[in-house]
């Protein structure tokens, strides 16, 4: 229910700033905000998401719980999504996503109700060999080796 209130109010909210923006400022200006908040956080979204990427390597080559930088990952991700979507509601909730404390904030209020049994790593040793494997149906005809001398 809370998808289907947020499907139907998320675009009226738009609709409303736009009407409002657009009648203060005019057509033009708006829709260069529009763009332009685009570019920008096209721009942020970019730089964090790499800090975010390395924070994840940092934490899984340290074998230490990488849940905070994948939370921040997910937070850059859908503030790209929002900054994206045209509109004035959406660039404002994109912004707030990419300002750390906020993501801190709602990580941390978020992982209160989640609880983390373990982490675990598994290392990969040199008796470790990689390959391909074909299912071999024991029924069918095999294929028979030939002879050297058959040519």
């Amino acid at each position: 229910m809370l998808l289907f209130v947020l499907l139907v109010a998320i675009p009226i909210i738009e609709i409303a700033l736009f009407i409002q923006v657009g009648g203060a400022i005019g057509l033009w200006p708006t829709l260069a905000i529009v763009v332009a908040t685009a570019f920008i956080g096209t721009f942020l979204i970019r730089a964090q998401g790499a800090a975010a990427m390395e924070r994840l390597r940092t934490a899984l080559s340290r074998g230490q719980d990488p849940s905070g930088a994948l939370a921040d990952g997910a937070a850059i991700l859908l503030a790209g999504a929002l900054l994206l979507t045209p509109g004035f509601f959406t660039d404002a909730l994109g912004l707030a996503l990419l300002f750390p404390p906020t993501r801190f904030l709602i990580f941390r209020a978020i992982r209160s109700q989640v609880k983390v049994a373990g982490f675990a790593q598994t290392q990969r040793g040199p008796d470790v060999v990689e390959g391909e494997f074909v299912e071999i149906d024991p029924d069918a005809p095999q294929p028979q080796p030939r002879k050297p001398n058959d040519d």
